[in-house]
């Protein structure tokens, strides 16, 4: 999954980073699919550009992001919590995923 030049600035502004270098881009579109392909197993497919449902599934991946690139040392000191607002945000895109017309089908 390609980051467009328009997602990946969106996700250095959120990340904080102003001037990366190649191996940081490396990192964060690998941390960005990583990201994406956690929610698609989630049961939280990738919403339409435009929507509500979009931006909540935006802040979900750069969370996820920041949170992993952040913890790229071997070793980490302190506490580490859950964010009790990303699992929040989390179920309430898994509870008001779309439901396909195959699930509505009667076919089975």
């Amino acid at each position: 999954m390609a980051l467009s030049e328009e997602r990946r600035a969106s996700l250095l502004a959120y990340c904080r980073i102003e001037e990366p270098t190649a191996e940081e881009l490396l990192t964060l579109e690998g941390l960005y699919d990583a990201a994406v392909g956690y929610l698609e197993r989630a049961g939280v497919a990738e919403p339409e550009d435009g929507t509500t449902r979009r931006a909540q599934y935006d802040l979900c991946v750069n969370f996820m992001v920041l949170r992993d690139f952040d913890l790229r040392d071997a070793e980490v000191s302190g506490t580490i919590t859950d964010n009790p607002a990303f699992r929040r945000l989390i179920t309430q895109l898994k509870l008001s995923e779309p439901v396909s017309d195959s699930d509505t089908s009667g076919e089975g």
